[in-house]
């Protein structure tokens, strides 16, 4: 059978807020479109919430992902701004479910080291990454929208297994699970 899907990869935020799309077809990769969605002159946060709601409900019609892919909340110190940012992924996954669109979390360590093979690479390291992995010609103004087409990316080369899909238990206890006949009795 052959592959053939389209990807929406979504770096939240509540300022700026980048997406990536790419599509997959016989195993090879292109771009679609990427880009933000400029939320920080808005005054209210429930102003910024419509908005992105708003926002990647026309991107889902434009351009109908089969998948969605989204970053997920890492632990800051300012609750705060965890819990606004939590909102705007919560809302993205609101708006894929609308759309009947499965979506799985990726780690910001776990897609910088699907991307560029280091978990711990800068924002512009991933970005020159997709360029050429992508072939586009300019740098966006905003990384936020080279991170959501990491997203995107990090989610076809993890074979859509993000966090909902690990498996419980340890590695060696998945291990022994899934090669019943390597255990010594």
């Amino acid at each position: 059978m052959v592959e053939d899907k389209i990807i929406l990869g979504i770096d939240p935020g509540t300022s700026v807020l980048g997406y990536g799309l790419i599509h997959i077809k016989e195993k090879k990769l292109s771009l679609i479109n990427f880009g933000v969605i400029q939320l920080s002159k808005l005054e209210t946060h429930p102003d910024k919430l419509k908005k992105i709601f708003e926002r990647l409900d026309a991107i889902i019609r434009e351009y109908k992902p089969d998948e969605m892919a989204i970053e997920a909340p890492f632990f800051g110190k300012n609750i705060q701004s965890m819990m606004k940012l939590g909102r705007a992924q919560g809302v993205a996954i609101a708006v894929s479910l609308s759309h009947n669109i499965p979506f799985e979390e990726y780690t910001p360590r776990r897609i910088k080291q699907a991307v560029t093979g280091n978990g711990n690479s800068s924002k512009e390291q991933v970005a020159a990454m997709l360029q050429t992995l992508l072939n586009f010609k300019e740098m966006p103004k905003y990384l936020d929208a080279t991170d959501g087409l990491a997203v995107a990316v990090c989610h076809h080369f993890s074979k859509g297994i993000g966090e909902h899909n690990k498996e419980k238990g340890s590695k060696w206890e998945n291990f022994i699970k899934n090669n019943p006949e390597r255990k010594l009795r």
